[in-house]
């Protein structure tokens, strides 16, 4: 269950992420209170996941997931660079965030 919960936290921490964008496009109470919805929900899954999980792993991975699935969103919504580099070491973290799951 720890790590559904993280990965919970991580898909949250990305949702955050895509509430700053429309934060600095449309500041109205409604895209923070989003804001702060997901950033609230993925430290309260992140919490709930490192009762179980090593605070190491559980960050590594929950910054993984957030780093790498904040550049996959831009590139698919905002327009930005989907260079073969890029691309490669957004896979990069996401197999290391699989190989520290694989080692705990």
């Amino acid at each position: 269950m720890a790590w559904i919960s993280l990965v919970i936290a991580g898909l949250c921490e990305m949702f955050g992420v895509a509430m700053i964008n429309k934060v600095n496009r449309e500041r109205n109470w409604k895209s923070y209170l989003l804001l702060l919805a997901g950033f609230g929900g993925s430290f309260l899954f992140l919490a709930y996941a490192m009762k179980d999980l090593p605070m190491g792993t559980a960050y590594a991975i929950w910054t993984g997931i957030g780093a790498s699935g904040g550049a996959i969103l831009g590139m698919l919504f905002y327009g930005e660079s989907k260079d073969w580099k890029r691309v490669i070491f957004i896979a990069m973290v996401l197999g290391a965030a699989i190989g520290l799951k694989l080692a705990s």
